[in-house]
């Protein structure tokens, strides 16, 4: 018995927790003396020696008696002075002849013939730590073991024997014995081996959550995580890696932050909808032969050719019908199925390289003057205006000029598209719609007395700014034009706000107006001292709607009430619109919106109470054109500098400098920039490298 082998013992869960440990303790002999052991439903003959028994009973609480092998009882001494520790003599001096033979084995041999026997199908209670289907944590501790064997092997080889066999009876105990063992041996520690006690199972009691809980709760566990603790925890273990590239914990991630900022770790991601599977076939159906058509004998001629080649023709095998459409099959759910790590991931590396201000430039070159306007559809086409009267359209994957569309006899200012048409307006004076897959001119709208600056279409609904104090709104459908006016100055920017059927212009006048499309009347004038307002010709003007908090100035523009009132008297327009009152009849206005003046600021809006409620500084000459998504904000300026702004704060992300000339025109996708210069060329900054 000085060695034993190792062995597992089923953990009841309905052990109770014994009170009264050291009385329990001190009477377990007897018990145990006047209960059979049980196998299996048959009774073991287990007694131990009455004559041991009975000199255990009559020893002393503080008397250490073992019988030795000559049946003779030896008394160890252990009175001590008040409040000392009794002297414990050492484990050598004690003799486990007697003591081995009549209680450790029948103990031993009760409980470990009870375990063996079981049916390991028997259904079993186990605790964490010796459940069979946890597979993590199971390998023994090297360094822990290597340790416990060197200090084994220091002490004499009686004492290595006694803690065998202690050890021993504390494996063989189930889990009644093994708690009353415990508590009777808590009793007995000091401090010191409390301390012990209490280092060591600090690290026994650590519990893998992701193996032992259900699926269900490990999955919504981790959706608390971040994607940096997700990719780490995806480094534990199998099971771990398994449980974090789940795609329902990357769906949810996904849903978190792209096209919106997650309110714990402050990251976006942007939305990329509009990328196409270039990989994808085109399912349109191909004519070859045209003109055979419209022949009858050729058309007979071919269904005869076809029965004959039907007649002939000799199906396949049934296994090969099989194993083709199981191709097939698997290649349509390969193309199908994406995982949501792997769109987490690609955006993820878009947004880090906006963050971190890494990208590559690319140049478009054809231009022969300065470039006025452009717009970039976030996928593949861009398109260009410019001085030299011609608009030209760029495969952004190639860099190769797709097409020159030509008929405006001055200099194209303004351009919007879609996936059917494109809009242009020159300071001809006139408007164009254009298919710009074929480069034909659909119409031609005149009405300006002078150039078009700016212009925008939804539907059936064109608007266009004029450097002739007026907006024209043009009904396409009904062939009407209704002219609004108000601005004294070029009208240099319109923007219609769909949702709310509203439509926003910006004019050199340094004010921006609000329309209503369904009256054409003012609903509200934003400018003016009195609001923190531009004192410069304003050049752009975006209007949108924001969830997030956004950060704005401290310190708030404050007006004498004797300015304020002179002010007001100057603009007699205001007094018209009764602003507060109509706004509050239009669903889904937007909140907030966003204008560039040559005064060299970008002003965020509060649009339901007109005020400035934040102003950007940065650029040392005016701002040409802003742009702007979820996240960021671009803004072109004349000192020949591209700033990005975040948003929600305010605060100016990166400058790119380096042009020649000032950007007059700026456009922003998900993951690029374009800016159009004076001296004709285009740059693009693609933040996807």
């Amino acid at each position: 018995m000085s060695s034993m082998q190792p062995f597992r013992v089923p953990c009841s869960a309905s052990a109770k927790k014994d009170s009264g440990t050291l009385e329990k303790l001190t009477h377990s002999t007897d018990s145990n003396k006047d209960t059979p052991g049980k196998k299996q439903g048959k009774t073991a003959n287990t007694k131990p020696d009455r004559a041991v028994v009975k000199s255990n009973k009559s020893a002393k609480s503080l008397t250490g008696s073992v019988g030795d092998p000559s049946g003779t009882t030896t008394t160890h001494s252990t009175t001590t002075a008040a409040g000392s520790l009794p002297s414990i003599p050492p484990l050598s001096s004690f003799s486990f002849g007697p003591f081995r033979g009549s209680i450790v084995t029948p103990f031993l041999n009760n409980h470990i013939t009870d375990d063996t026997i079981n049916s390991p199908d028997e259904e079993h209670h186990y605790c964490y730590r010796h459940n069979p289907k946890v597979r993590c944590n199971k390998a023994a501790d090297e360094i822990k073991m290597t340790e416990i064997q060197k200090k084994l092997e220091k002490l004499p080889r009686a004492d290595q024997e006694a803690i065998s066999h202690v050890w021993s009876i504390f494996s063989a105990a189930p889990n009644q014995q093994r708690s009353l063992i415990l508590q009777g041996l808590l009793t007995m520690c000091c401090f010191p081996q409390l301390s012990l006690i209490s280092q060591e199972v600090s690290k026994l009691i650590r519990i893998d959550f992701i193996e032992t809980l259900p699926n269900e709760l490990a999955l919504k566990v981790l959706c608390y995580l971040d994607c940096q603790s997700l990719c780490s925890a995806a480094q534990v273990s199998v099971k771990w890696k398994q449980m974090a590239d789940d795609d329902r914990v990357w769906r949810h991630m996904c849903e978190q932050h792209i096209d919106r900022k997650c309110p714990q770790c402050g990251w976006g991601l942007p939305l990329m909808a509009v990328k196409k599977l270039r990989e994808t076939p085109s399912r349109k159906r191909k004519i070859e032969d045209v003109d055979g058509i419209g022949s009858a004998s050729s058309t007979s001629g071919a269904i005869s050719e076809l029965k004959t080649e039907d007649s002939l023709h000799i199906p396949p095998p049934l296994e090969e019908c099989r194993a083709i459409t199981e191709q097939s099959r698997q290649a349509k759910k390969q193309r199908r199925t994406r995982p949501w790590k792997a769109v987490y991931s690609e955006r993820y590396k878009v947004e880090r390289n906006w963050r971190k201000g890494v990208y590559k430039i690319r140049k478009f070159e054809g231009h022969s003057d300065g470039v006025l306007c452009c717009q970039y559809d976030n996928n593949n086409l861009l398109m260009t205006g410019s001085y030299d009267k011609t608009i030209k359209i760029w495969n952004v994957d190639t860099g190769k000029l797709l097409r020159t569309l030509t008929g405006h006899t001055r200099g194209v200012r303004t351009l919007a598209f879609d996936d059917q048409k494109l809009i242009s307006g020159g300071l001809d004076g006139t408007i164009k719609v254009w298919n710009y897959r074929t480069g034909q001119c659909i119409s031609t709208y005149t009405g300006h007395s002078e150039g078009v600056i700016s212009v925008d279409f939804h539907d059936k609904l064109i608007v266009s700014g004029s450097a002739d104090s007026t907006v024209k709104v043009w009904h396409v459908d009904t062939r009407t034009c209704y002219t609004l006016r108000g601005h004294t100055d070029w009208v240099t920017s319109v923007k219609i706000h769909t949702k709310s059927r509203t439509l926003f212009t910006a004019s050199d006048d340094a004010t921006v107006r609000l329309w209503d499309l369904r009256t054409n009347k003012c609903l509200k004038v934003f400018g003016g001292v009195e609001n923190n307002g531009h004192i410069g010709q304003i050049q752009c003007v975006i209007p949108f709607t924001v969830k997030d908090k956004l950060i704005t100035d401290v310190q708030e523009h404050t007006v004498p009430e004797a300015e304020t009132h002179d002010t007001h008297e100057n603009h007699d327009a205001e007094d018209d619109c009764n602003c507060n009152d109509k706004l509050l009849d239009i669903a889904c206005l937007p909140t907030h919106m966003l204008t560039a003046s040559l005064d060299n600021t970008i002003k965020l809006w509060d649009v339901h109470t007109g005020k400035c409620i934040r102003t950007q500084f940065g650029h040392i000459e005016g701002v040409w054109s802003i742009a702007a998504d979820t996240f960021r904000i671009v803004s072109g300026a004349h000192d020949r500098t591209i700033k990005v702004w975040d948003l929600q704060t305010g605060q100016c992300m990166h400058t790119f400098g380096g042009h020649v000339s000032p950007i007059s025109c700026v456009a922003l996708g998900d993951s690029r920039i374009v800016c159009g210069l004076e001296n004709g060329e285009v740059k693009m900054y693609c933040f996807d490298c």
